[in-house]
């Protein structure tokens, strides 16, 4: 049969098996979930008419400018997001090479080359014994190759599609990045916020309790108090006075922290957070469509659910091995030892070969890859079922956290508001005569004690809303990934 023949005869063969395809059929899991959350109730009742939050830039519902900057600063700034986007574009690229993969490649070769030939080689040696020998040769050659693994039982196809589902899971991890950024920032921020309220509280006591140890300490020298009352206002007094370094360091870190989310040098965030603002409140946070939302709105199921396509698609690259890869190749071109001669007829060049490559005798290793990628996928699966769950987890603990909080910061107001009438009771009667400044100072002391108390409840409340919204996978749009793609 002429080459020619043989080419044509491959070529209708490969399209005849076209589509065959191995390994088995990629079925999206049904995720078992509730039909609503069991938090969602007391979340949905804390306001009568809570105004619609958009789930895509919740952080602005705070109503607070330097959060909202923060955030989207973070979000345009941050490393760990930088590197997240990097491996999309190196997912991409995997996608387009397993793409051309199941295409024919071409090349263009050409050489002019000039051997001197030794005579003291045997070719030289024989070649003299010729009137017409010569010893310097000139070369000329230019070819126009083709080659195609045909893929006969889908083995790159299954690659192509294992390549974009990781293109896909890794879109998805960029996208958790930058859920995970946001949510860190507004938290880190509102942490720094209750810091410095906190830190004005201490102060406050600190200065309260040593104006408590002044008093007690006078009436001790003059006799009229006990030496075991002074000391335990000095103890009281050292005790708060620990308190604020404590929590200065808490400070200092929660803004260093900050500025290398927002991939700044810690410390160039400083001026702007100087300047004293109120914990943000907590705004409205409803179920947002219940546990079926989860599935196309958190990223990292999303992920997960394409690793265990790509899982899948590896199996059939693996069961392809057990079949003969056939390919084809061909060459046209031309070769002279004169450049004149170069595009002649007689200077035609061409060749066809149809190759086969076949693991005939090493079936125990491709059994062995084809449980290890089962392994994998079975593994992939589990952490599918895993992330569904988990990500419920997250909905109902940011919900508990949210209402529990918002419950103790209000009976810390109600408590807040009692201690302050007492106070105010105390030093009527302190400056009517009916009781000592101990007692003023003493209810000065509670009232800042559960003051310090309230605005730790309030800023745990708004980190609840902030959990909320993160867990309901809230921070971009669940359209940027396409299963389409």
């Amino acid at each position: 049969m002429r080459p020619k023949s043989l080419l044509i005869l491959a070529t209708c063969g490969s399209l005849l098996l076209a589509g065959c395809a191995v390994g088995p059929r990629y079925v999206r899991p049904e995720a078992t979930a509730l039909t609503s959350f069991q938090g969602a109730p007391a979340v949905e009742a804390r306001i009568s008419t809570p105004d619609a939050v958009d789930l895509v830039t919740w952080w602005r519902s705070f109503d607070d400018p330097l959060l909202t900057s923060l955030v989207e600063r973070g979000l345009a700034q941050n490393l760990d997001l930088q590197q997240a986007k990097a491996r999309v574009v190196q997912a991409r690229a995997a996608l387009k090479g397993a793409n051309a993969a199941l295409l024919p490649s071409g090349q263009i070769s050409g050489q002019a080359g000039e051997v001197y030939q030794s005579l003291e080689t045997p070719v030289g040696r024989i070649g003299s014994a010729f009137p017409q020998f010569e010893r310097s040769t000139e070369t000329y050659e230019a070819n126009l190759g083709a080659s195609w693994e045909i893929d006969l039982f889908g083995g790159r196809d299954a690659a192509r599609d294992a390549a974009r589902a990781e293109w896909q899971a890794s879109q998805a991890g960029a996208v958790a990045a930058r859920l995970s950024v946001a949510a860190q920032v507004a938290d880190t921020y509102v942490a720094i916020r209750m810091l410095q309220a906190r830190l004005d509280v201490a102060r406050a006591q600190l200065d309260t309790q040593q104006r408590l140890v002044d008093l007690v300490g006078l009436q001790y020298r003059k006799g009229v108090a006990a030496e075991l009352q002074l000391r335990q206002a000095e103890g009281a007094l050292a005790q708060v006075r620990a308190s604020v370094p404590a929590l200065q360091n808490e400070l200092d870190m929660a803004m260093n922290a900050l500025d290398v989310m927002l991939g700044l040098q810690p410390g160039t965030t400083r001026t702007e957070l100087a300047i004293h603002a109120p914990i943000p409140l907590a705004p409205a946070v409803s179920a947002a469509g219940g546990p079926a939302a989860l599935l196309r709105r958190r990223p990292d199921i999303i992920a997960a659910e394409r690793t265990l396509a790509a899982s899948n698609a590896r199996i059939g690259v693996a069961v392809s091995e057990y079949y003969p890869k056939f390919s084809l190749s061909g060459l046209i071109g031309t070769a002279t030892t004169s450049a004149g001669g170069l595009f002649t007829g007689n200077a035609t060049q061409a060749n066809g070969i149809l190759g086969l490559r076949w693991r005939l005798f090493d079936f125990g290793r491709v059994d062995a890859e084809i449980k290890a990628a089962k392994g994998r996928n079975a593994e992939a699966l589990a952490a599918y079922r895993l992330a569904v769950l988990r990500a419920s987890q997250d909905v109902e603990d940011a919900f508990s956290t949210l209402v529990q909080q918002e419950a103790r910061a209000a009976a810390f107001g109600q408590g807040e508001r009692s201690l302050s009438r007492a106070r105010d009771s105390s030093m009527a009667a302190y400056k009517g005569g009916m009781a000592s400044l101990i007692e003023v100072l003493d209810a000065d002391r509670r009232l800042l004690e559960i003051r310090d108390g309230a605005i730790q409840a309030r800023a745990s409340a708004t980190r609840g809303a902030i959990a909320s919204f993160r867990a309901l996978g809230g921070g971009w749009d669940p359209q940027v990934i396409s299963e389409g793609a």
